[in-house]
């Protein structure tokens, strides 16, 4: 999971994924690190500013293919966007 660092986690929030994750989860974010961090820089590329509290909340959405996760968050204004999940992650659920 080092691969994270490189987007601002820390190591104790590392630790909080290991711990809170399921052990398959982990093996899948680790097979696919690629995927994960093309979703991660699409994310930051929009604006998000708290991308580790979104992973952290929802690792599982990192794993979509690329074009997938695109999709998600192309249907909403940009910005309205990340002032929303700046405020609240939680509405990820409802996109």
């Amino acid at each position: 999971m080092k691969f994270l660092q490189k987007f601002g986690f820390t190591s104790e929030q590392l630790d909080y994924l290991n711990n809170n994750a399921a052990s398959v989860m982990i093996d899948s974010i680790q097979k696919n690190k690629n995927v994960v961090s093309t979703n991660m820089n699409y994310l930051m590329g929009l604006g998000v500013k708290n991308i580790q509290d979104v992973f952290l909340e929802y690792y599982d959405l990192f794993l979509l293919d690329n074009s997938n996760f695109v999709s998600i968050f192309n249907k909403y204004d940009r910005d309205d966007l990340v002032e929303k999940i700046a405020k609240n992650v939680a509405i990820i659920e409802y996109l």
